[in-house]
């Protein structure tokens, strides 16, 4: 059984963790997996990319059978975690995280990576990392802060606690919460909505987010301008004014 899936589907392309029976825990083989079908949707014309998890989990992060073999060069392995962070974070369109259980450790991290965070209700988060004596990785020292400031960041790093997913949607770890019989359609509905809209000033907002995280006012209002002049120049733009002009809603082709 392929350790993750990859399909695309019209505009939308889904990545599955599947290995359900160890909760999507994640290994080496799953890692590359990953990166490997991050390329090939990097590449695709898709509009919107789903991450989510097969079975009852998102993913328990780093599968403990692995690490505790006392084979892994820590420093070594999160490369490969690095390099899927990195590359989540680099795609230009929006990329749904579909939290349907557990999303623990860098599998909370990887949740964390994604754009929009839509989470079934029985869904639980986790930090983890201290619990086994290990520090937070895969990014989550630069998400989570940004996501829910430093002291709270630190809180959750330090005691890890279990957060519910209507604790996560509080703290602004989710941006969506639904029922469980609705948490299929409600994937469904969310990403073709994004695949439907104005695509490339998705790609452009993302930028600007991540820019601003590090530069002062100024240099922010200078790279607002910047993308601006690709937003303006985009047949996204025209097809906006005309559909305002004509009451009509927009046909947006993401470019």
């Amino acid at each position: 059984m392929e350790p993750v899936l990859y399909e695309k589907t019209g505009s939308i392309a889904t990545i599955t963790l599947n290995r359900p029976e160890r909760l999507n825990a994640l290994d080496r083989q799953v890692l590359a997996g990953l990166s490997r079908h991050l390329q090939d949707v990097a590449s695709s014309g898709a509009r919107v990319l789903v991450i989510r998890g097969s079975g009852r989990a998102f993913s328990a992060g780093q599968d403990l059978q692995e690490a505790g073999s006392g084979e892994l060069d820590y420093e070594e392995h999160l490369q490969a975690y690095n390099r899927v962070f990195e590359q989540i974070r680099g795609l230009e369109i929006p990329v749904i995280a579909a939290v349907n259980g557990v999303a623990a450790g860098a599998g909370m991290s990887l949740a964390l990576a994604a754009d929009y965070r839509l989470l079934a209700e029985s869904a639980v988060m986790i930090t983890a990392f201290a619990r086994i004596g290990l520090a937070p990785d895969t990014g989550m020292t630069y998400t989570l802060p940004r996501l829910v400031g430093w002291g709270k960041a630190y809180e959750l790093l330090t005691l890890s606690p279990n957060l519910s997913a209507a604790e996560a949607l509080e703290l602004g770890l989710a941006n969506k919460v639904v029922l469980d019989g609705e948490f299929e359609s409600a994937v469904t509905e969310m990403a073709a909505a994004y695949a439907s809209g104005p695509t490339l000033v998705y790609g452009l907002v993302k930028r600007a987010l991540d820019y601003s995280a590090n530069h002062s006012a100024t240099e922010v209002l200078a790279f607002e301008a910047s993308i601006q002049k690709l937003a303006g120049s985009s047949n996204d733009h025209r097809e906006g004014l005309a559909a305002f002009a004509e009451k009509r809603p927009p046909r947006f082709g993401g470019n």
